[in-house]
């Protein structure tokens, strides 16, 4: 059986999440915490966690909230102290220190995020703690930011508005800012899941001639037939591949695979996006492959570090389009991030399994 984020559109996960036991009646049941309603006690480590989430939490548990922006370090140590469940609203590390400082009774986290790099995943698994994070629900804002960026770094945005900047408006030229076609391109995508596959559908609008992707394991033979995928070797998606899109988890395999290397055996007309972590891209090889024009342009959403020092060689480069990290940055999406961030906490904290477990 596939994931309920796999198998249910997004409207109609909500929709589900509106027909199950209520969390405040789960948290009634749970074990040794029948003196109060507000008998947990939640700590909200980010001022700016949407009301949706709160306004859940706050239904049944005593909050508790980092007020700083942003968020310091020392005071989110000192409130975490004693608290049973934990709605970890940034990308703050999440490491034994932390679980240490929150004490033994800690038994329900949820990140507010899709990837949990962040978080020390062997350390909260060893103490067996329940940890949620919310995929899926950001897949559409992202998707939809990452076919702006491919655009736009392929039609050569970012150069142009430079042109008009600068008093270079050399529209005498017949072959003056010459872009890419997204019509009859390949797309590969380096990761194939939710986000990828969203992206996937919109480009169809677009006529694109066929999508490869390389995966671990490859997708369901209905969905490779609905968007015209086909998985292939890594080397084989750099070389045919018209536009290159990085959806993919950061992992100790995909951390600077994205390097001189791959940039050798990719199109000298070929786009890069990356919408997923910025450490999957060896920057260093990015900024001398688009200054040799060894490959025709980048668009990213994500950098190494971020935030990314207004010194970086990169910003000089005409044919990279970067943006802040604001993949999932729409009210709504924030709003149903929270939500399910609160519905994990409180199914933790009532010794049910989460929405959107983590692992």
């Amino acid at each position: 059986m596939r994931p309920i984020f796999k198998v249910l559109p997004l409207l109609a996960f909500f929709a589900a999440l509106l027909l199950t036991p209520s969390d405040a009646s789960l948290l009634r049941r749970a074990k040794n915490k029948t003196m109060s309603a507000k008998s947990f006690k939640v700590l909200i480590t980010h001022p700016e966690v949407p009301q949706s989430g709160i306004d859940l939490l706050n239904e049944n548990c005593e909050l508790v909230r980092v007020e700083s922006l942003p968020p310091k370090r020392s005071e989110l140590l000192q409130k975490i102290r004693g608290v049973d469940g934990i709605l970890w609203g940034g990308h703050e590390a999440l490491n034994a220190e932390a679980l240490d400082a929150a004490g033994p009774q800690l038994k329900s986290i949820s990140t507010m995020s899709a990837g949990i790099d962040y978080v020390d995943l062997d350390e909260v698994k060893r103490r067996k703690i329940p940890l949620g994070h919310t995929p899926t629900v950001l897949d559409n804002a992202v998707a939809d930011l990452a076919v702006g960026l491919l655009i736009a770094a392929g039609r050569r945005f970012h150069e142009g508005r430079k042109k008009i900047e600068t008093g270079n408006w050399e529209n005498y030229h017949l072959n003056w800012m010459l872009g890419q076609d997204v019509r009859d391109s390949v797309v590969g995508f380096y990761g194939f899941g939710g986000i990828g596959q969203a992206i996937a559908k919109r480009l169809s609008g677009f006529d694109i001639d066929q999508v490869l992707y390389t995966t671990r394991r490859r997708i369901d033979r209905e969905t490779e037939k609905e968007l015209n995928a086909k998985k292939v070797e890594f080397n084989e998606l750099l070389a045919k591949s018209d536009f290159v899109v990085i959806a993919a988890p950061l992992t100790a395999a995909t951390q600077g695979v994205f390097n001189a290397t791959a940039f050798n055996k990719m199109k000298n007309t070929a786009v890069l996006i990356n919408i997923a972590r910025g450490k999957i891209v060896n920057q260093n090889d990015l900024y001398d492959a688009l200054r040799s024009n060894r490959i025709f342009a980048a668009g990213l959403d994500v950098v190494d570090p971020e935030p990314l020092p207004p010194n970086s060689k990169l910003l000089t480069l005409d044919n990279i389009i970067i943006l802040p990290h604001i993949g999932s940055a729409t009210n709504r999406t924030r709003s149903d991030m929270a939500t399910i961030a609160a519905h994990n906490v409180l199914r933790g904290l009532a010794g049910e399994r989460m929405l959107s477990p983590a692992y």
